[in-house]
């Protein structure tokens, strides 16, 4: 986690970093290790020690081994010519001549031990995830209400594994919720406004899908109302985060899922998530998200749909702020030209 302080005697950045519950851990593509006085980059026997270790420990659920799962349960090619790829530098991908079991073991996504893919790896590339963790889905409905008593006017489940849903979830959030429509903001202006902004949208869609608590059988639920959207996922604030620093510490519940997603560039992993959230809300004329801590089992969110006055009282507030920057920088140049006359 990063913090940025502003001191009278100049700014300030502290960097806190948290020991990691799933080893090893790989930096562009590489595992970098120190024993003794020895630092090095680890070598196919040591990351198998490590990967032994993690299994050892066993911290988190997406790292235990899901029991009944086989390896052909999963998207090999997927795992093999995309993720692999990826998550592992080129250098030492060409060297590597262990199996491909092998080589998903020391990426949290095979537990050699029990012959199996882990949870993480089902979740993220199993051919039907909810067959082993049942509530490994989204569940997408909108009302033509205000509640959950209203019509129901479209409902479309997400089973797939997190790679194959990433990019239809997108899109459909990009076509299927998103509506632009252009606002006049003068007599002769307008500007397109959406009635959500899609980045904000995904960002709390991926987050949901990645701080879950896949042990639950409730699904992630992202429900659309006429005024306002609702994005729940099981399992509360996690670890370190807590409501009362909730958002500027984050803990993972699910490390090998979050590093996964953030290899296939869905998510950055530097806690700076929410507040690009509410900066992109305040942006396209949202109010501000709500964050409902007091579920304690769950973590729910809701953004209200933007308004034309919100936006024009956006739109208002910058063009005032565009004035007083050119009311500035021309008294500035008045007095350097002032200067200039003088000398």
């Amino acid at each position: 986690t990063c913090e940025r302080y502003e001191l009278d005697g100049g700014d300030l950045l502290i960097v806190e970093v948290q020991p990691s519950f799933s080893t090893p851990v790989r930096y562009r593509g590489r595992t970098f290790i120190r024993i003794g006085p020895r630092r090095d980059i680890a070598t196919i026997d040591e990351e198998r020690i490590l990967s032994e270790k993690r299994m050892s420990n066993m911290a988190t659920f997406d790292a235990s081994p899901c029991y009944n799962a086989k390896i052909n349960d999963i998207y090999l090619d997927i795992i093999k010519n995309e993720y692999i790829p990826k998550a592992v530098d080129t250098e030492e991908l060409e060297k590597d001549t262990r199996n491909i079991e092998q080589q998903m073991a020391s990426l949290g996504l095979y537990d050699i031990e029990h012959n199996c893919p882990t949870n993480a790896c089902i979740v993220l590339f199993g051919k039907n995830p909810k067959q082993f963790l049942y509530g490994a889905y989204l569940q997408y409905v909108r009302f033509i209400g205000l509640d959950k008593g209203a019509e129901i006017d479209d409902d479309k489940p997400f089973y797939e594994c997190l790679a194959k849903m990433m990019p239809k979830l997108e899109a459909f959030i990009d076509y299927g919720v998103v509506k632009t429509s252009p606002v006049a903001i003068s007599t002769l202006r307008e500007k397109n406004q959406s009635n959500y902004p899609k980045d904000a949208l995904r960002e709390l869609v991926l987050n949901a899908c990645m701080h879950r608590d896949y042990q639950a059988n409730m699904p992630t639920r992202f429900y659309q109302f006429t005024d306002r959207i609702e994005i729940m996922n099981p399992g509360g604030l996690y670890g370190n985060a807590r409501p009362e620093n909730f958002p500027k510490i984050n803990d993972y519940r699910n490390p090998i899922i979050a590093e996964a997603m953030k290899v296939l560039g869905y998510v950055n992993m530097f806690n700076r998530g929410v507040n690009q959230v509410l900066s992109i809300l305040q942006d396209n004329g949202n109010p501000e998200a709500i964050f409902n801590l007091n579920l304690i089992t769950a973590f729910e969110v809701v953004v209200e749909t933007s308004s034309d006055k919100n936006f024009l009282l956006r739109f208002n507030n910058d063009k005032k702020d565009d004035v007083e920057q050119e009311k500035g920088l021309s008294q500035t140049l008045k007095g350097t030209k002032s200067n200039v006359n003088i000398e």
